[in-house]
């Protein structure tokens, strides 16, 4: 399956789990309150399927998969048949019409809940936080040295590079000094400060983290399998030995003559390597071929591997992963609430939003790297839709929500033309932030 409809395809598996189980939170609830539904339909638009229940209830799968939504008996939309008027949504008291609205919302939550329980449980693959710092960046002026191995980030213990990269991304928010601990590769440690005050405002996390220069530490350049009956073996290349140069172009780690080896078998396939081999320097000649090795594309190559890098796999017990599912669920809400307070107040630029095609790309890449990535994505992406449907806005369940707690206070409903004048608003802000989103989903995919 090629990127493009991969993303497709994991988006709709993404939207169909989440849509369905945020509106079923506003179907359950409203039918334990006694509410008659009158449509259950996941996606807008014209129906693609559609069953009638029993019950008169119709369900339905809709063309526009973008969202989703519970048709209840509602006066406002027109007569109601006597018969049906205890089973009429607005006829219900206060507190019911709040539980079958935030309903949506909360099993959003628990969905997020779920969805960590279950990564932990069965365990993230990772790899462990080692790192280095590109040169003159602003790590490197912090004191991060190749092969550090980062402990703590801003007070946290981390134990996985994707942990501490969160860590980071989180604190770039508010631009202010991260204090990191980290041993160093002579088992020492210390305690170091990222200067994030000096980053620019008004930019996204990626170029916050470009100008910041932590990352994973490089592979060094050694061959640690010599693949069989591949040009390697056949000039006579060992396991252990570690590459120096490609036609007389230094390599200083794998990743480096991987996009070398390529680049120098289009000119031609006959290269001159420089390995080192028990102290001694050799010259070695190989032919490099064609060919696709362990389901990669085809490409120039010669048939060896990297060595493997340090794996930190999140993997706990049961009731260990509830504890640590919830402490996820927290403080990535409080993360998110955190990112929009930053963004309303202009301490965070609104860059990093991200749109439908955003969410496409990565849900493709979480579910190539395994069912606990995916997982980890599904229950982000949830949390993300309970918080965005909690804000105050009309026509989003907190806009609702904001309605029906006036109505508390006050003793009686909000009046309709309150409500319509909120119903544009809210729409005007929807369509503005799915806008924006948009537009930074597109300006990431062209080049600059």
């Amino acid at each position: 399956m090629t990127p493009f409809f991969g993303s497709i395809f994991w988006l709709l598996v993404t939207l169909g789990l989440l849509v369905t189980f945020h509106e079923f939170g506003h179907y359950w609830v409203a039918r334990r309150c006694g509410v008659k539904v009158l449509r259950f339909s996941v996606g807008f638009g014209k129906a693609i399927w559609k069953h009638t229940a029993r019950d008169g209830t119709e369900y339905q799968i809709a063309a526009i998969p973008l969202g989703g939504y519970v048709k209840m008996l509602d006066a406002r939309e027109g007569d109601v048949d006597p018969a049906l008027q205890g089973q009429e949504f607005t006829a219900k008291p206060v507190w019911q019409r709040i539980a079958i609205v935030a309903a949506g919302p909360a099993f959003n939550l628990i969905f997020t809940v779920v969805a960590f329980w279950l990564m932990f449980t069965l365990g993230k693959p990772d790899i462990a936080p080692i790192v280095a710092a590109t040169p003159q960046s602003m790590a490197a002026d912090a004191g991060i040295r190749a092969n550090d191995r980062l402990l703590t980030v801003g007070g946290k213990q981390v134990a996985t590079w994707s942990d501490s990269l969160d860590a980071v991304a989180n604190a770039m928010l508010g631009r202010e000094p991260l204090p990191v601990t980290v041993r160093g590769s002579d088992g020492n440690e210390r305690s170091l400060v990222l200067p994030l005050n000096q980053l620019p405002a008004g930019q996204d996390i990626s170029q916050y983290l470009d100008k910041l220069g932590l990352k994973p530490a490089p592979i060094p350049a050694v061959a640690a399998t010599v693949v069989p009956d591949k040009p390697a073996a056949a000039a006579g290349m060992q396991s252990g030995d570690r590459i120096l140069s490609v036609n007389g172009q230094a390599v200083q780690d794998y990743e480096e003559f991987q996009k070398r080896i390529p680049a120098e078998a289009a000119k031609s396939p006959q290269l001159s390597l420089m390995i080192e081999r028990g102290g001694k320097t050799l010259p070695i000649h190989v032919t490099a071929r064609k060919d696709s090795y362990e389901g990669q594309p085809t490409n120039w190559m010669i048939g060896v591997s990297a060595l493997p890098r340090e794996t930190a796999t999140l993997r706990y017990g049961p009731v260990k992963a509830l504890a640590a599912s919830l402490h996820t669920t927290w403080d990535g809400a409080a993360s998110m609430f955190n990112m929009i307070g930053k963004m309303l107040s202009g301490q965070a630029s609104t860059k990093n939003l991200s749109g439908v095609i955003g969410i496409a790309q990565v849900a493709n890449a979480s579910a190539h790297m395994g069912p606990a990535w995916f997982l980890n994505f599904l229950a982000m992406v949830s949390l993300s839709l309970a918080v965005l449907n909690l804000l105050p806005i009309p026509v989003l369940d907190g806009g609702h929500l904001l309605y029906y707690l006036i109505e508390l206070v006050k003793g009686s409903p909000v009046s309709e033309r309150v409500m319509m004048a909120g119903q544009y608003v809210g729409l005007a802000l929807l369509f503005t932030l799915m806008g924006l989103a948009f537009y930074n989903d597109i300006h990431r995919i062209l080049p600059s």
